[in-house]
C-alpha cells in the first residue's frame, strides 16, 4: 500500500466520523425542539471535543505526509471543514447555554413571584 492509498483511507474514515458527528449534532437540535436545553447543551459539548480530536489526529496525519502534496490539499479541506464544524458547535453551544440561564433564571423569578 502507498502513501496515498493509507491517506485515503485515513480521510475517509475522518469523513465517517465528520458524518457521524453530524448525526449527533442534528439529534441534539431535535431536542432542542422538545425543550430539554441541558441535554442539547451537553450533547453539543460532546460533539465538540470528539470535533477536536478528529482534528487533532487530522494536523497529525499531515504533518506525517508531508511528502504527498495531493493527499495534503485532500486533508487540508477535511480540516478547515472541521474547524468551521467546531466554529458552529461552540457558538450554538453559546447561544444554548445563554438561553438555558435566561430560562432558569426565568424560572426563578416565576417560583418567588
Amino acid at each position: 500500500m502507498t502513501f496515498a492509498t493509507i491517506a485515503n483511507l485515513l480521510t475517509m474514515l475522518l469523513c465517517i466520523a465528520v458524518t457521524v458527528q453530524s448525526q449527533r449534532v442534528k439529534r441534539a437540535l431535535d431536542t432542542i425542539r422538545h425543550g430539554d436545553l441541558a441535554q442539547v447543551v451537553t450533547a453539543l459539548d460532546q460533539s465538540t471535543v470528539q470535533a477536536r480530536i478528529v482534528l487533532s489526529e487530522l494536523k497529525g496525519t499531515l504533518a506525517a505526509g508531508s511528502g504527498q502534496v495531493a493527499a495534503a490539499a485532500e486533508g487540508k479541506a477535511v480540516l478547515d471543514e472541521l474547524r468551521m464544524m467546531i466554529e458552529i458547535a461552540d457558538a450554538a453551544a453559546e447561544r444554548l447555554a445563554t438561553a438555558g440561564s435566561a430560562n432558569r433564571a426565568a424560572d426563578v423569578s416565576e417560583a418567588v413571584s
